[in-house]
């Protein structure tokens, strides 16, 4: 410490004369001294603290205000605390800007505040997701379900093709609506069909489409063609009747047309997905005939992940109790390794819930997403839509 040091007889307090010959530079100190230390008032016109003259005003306008709270609303803005809010507790509240009426919205990676207006920030509107599930847009919803006129006669007739204007009796019968093949060869053996005003009773006779057919008594034409594409969901038994009454596809697209349509092939009681409905047993059978190998894809969902080794084998071809079952495609499609892709051709009866039951597998969910190229976009579950003529120009005669 210096010797000579100017400020050491200042703060002593033994020196009382040099303390009063100071210069009024020091007077600010001697006032914030009293203010603290001395129990002295000063005595004035206005009897209040700081009267004298000279002082320094940056300590009057600091302690005038001696008693409002540091942190009030009428305060200026400044630090404040984790949840030191009007509540008390919880997470702040955003604030509003006085100057500009600009709600407080955060911070950004930057770290600086962001204002924006009141309607952007924490007022629950935000835009609307697009994506899967509920939040995805339908198409299917804004268009007319109006169905196309089939233009088959500009399409070049090949061998199969050639008799194309004649066909069965009991196939014209059942176009028509009034019951299926097999009933139709029965009404045929019963003698209850005319063709051109002479009873037929042999079966797979073949008529021309402008041939005069009648049953009981009156005249039935074949009905123009339909093809209608349903996105199943569960708990709708595929069939046209039920004796115990419970829920079938059929009431699904009771108002589709007026003309009879049947489904081609099923599903299952609880799996979803593709199921195509049509009045054309031609097509019917082509579809469903396994020598065809109409190309399915199902979402299947097990119970407990897939091994590695019943992978290799279901790849690899398994052997059931009604024989060979082949898959085409297997893929793992969930991290779990219990959402899984199954592309095959085979048709048989549940052969893919037994495909994994006879790997000690339960199938949970099952979902038909492809059907002879035929795919579910913008189908949403419950709804149908009629087929394009590409569409079924590509099923009759390329696919």
């Amino acid at each position: 410490m210096r010797k000579n040091n100017s400020r050491k007889p200042f703060f002593n307090q033994e020196k009382q004369g040099k303390k009063e010959e100071r210069s009024q530079d020091f007077s600010g100190f001697e006032s914030k001294k009293r203010s603290f230390g001395s129990s002295e008032k000063k005595s004035g016109p206005k009897g209040g603290k700081f009267e004298k003259k000279g002082g320094n005003p940056a300590f009057k306008n600091k302690f005038e205000d001696e008693g409002k709270p540091k942190f009030s609303k009428d305060s200026k803005p400044g630090k404040r605390f984790f949840g030191e809010e009007e509540s008390g507790k919880g997470r702040p509240q955003p604030k509003e800007s006085k100057s500009s009426g600009r709600v407080y919205l955060g911070r950004g990676k930057d770290q600086k505040p962001i204002y924006g207006d009141k309607s952007e920030g924490f007022s629950g509107n935000k835009p609307t997701k697009k994506g899967f599930g509920k939040n995805r847009p339908s198409r299917i919803q804004n268009q007319d379900l109006i169905r196309p006129e089939y233009q088959f006669e500009n399409v070049p007739k090949g061998k199969k093709n050639q008799d194309q204007d004649e066909i069965r009796l009991n196939k014209y019968i059942a176009n028509s609506g009034i019951c299926s093949r097999r009933e139709a060869d029965e009404l045929i053996a019963q003698g209850l069909v005319s063709v051109n005003g002479k009873v037929v009773t042999e079966l797979g006779l073949k008529v021309h489409r402008n041939d005069r057919v009648v049953y009981n008594g009156k005249r039935i034409n074949p009905e123009k063609p339909v093809y209608l594409l349903l996105n199943k969901p569960k708990d709708f038994i595929t069939t046209t009747e039920d004796p115990m009454e419970r829920k079938t596809v059929m009431n699904l697209v009771e108002n589709a047309c007026e003309e009879r349509i049947f489904p081609v092939g099923r599903l299952d009681r609880n799996t979803t997905g593709l199921l195509l409905f049509t009045n054309d047993g031609e097509l019917a059978a082509k579809l469903s005939h396994p020598s065809n190998e109409i190309k399915k894809i199902y979402q299947v969902t097990l119970d407990k992940p897939l091994t590695k080794n019943d992978e290799e084998a279901i790849r690899e071809g398994l052997t059931l109790e009604d024989g060979p079952a082949n898959v085409d495609d297997l893929q793992v499609l969930s991290l779990d390794r219990k959402i899984l892709g199954l592309e095959i051709h085979i048709g048989r009866n549940r052969i893919v819930r037994r495909i994994f039951a006879h790997l000690g597998y339960d199938v949970t969910a099952l979902d038909r997403v492809l059907y002879a190229g035929l795919d579910k976009k913008d189908l949403k579950r419950g709804h149908y839509r009629f087929l394009s003529e590409k569409e079924v120009m590509r099923l009759k005669y390329f696919t």
